[in-house]
């Protein structure tokens, strides 16, 4: 698989969140690029990768903060 880009061909910068440990489940990273967000495992990250648009982005958060 290849990693993303930001679209001018640099690689992307990945964040954990802040609720991931070392040892617990919750491990997520995003990544952010001029028209798309992208998500992935941190435990894999050279697993498959979820990529949203702004709109969808925003609303997958308002869904997530409502649960």
């Amino acid at each position: 698989m290849t990693n993303p880009t930001t679209g001018n061909g640099s690689a992307l910068e990945w964040f954990k969140s802040s609720y991931s440990t070392n040892e617990g489940p919750e491990c997520v990273e995003v990544a952010f690029a001029p028209r798309t967000v992208h998500v992935r495992d941190s435990k894999r990250v050279q697993g498959s990768q979820l990529a949203f648009g702004a709109q969808q982005w925003a609303t997958f958060l308002s869904y997530a903060a409502d649960h």
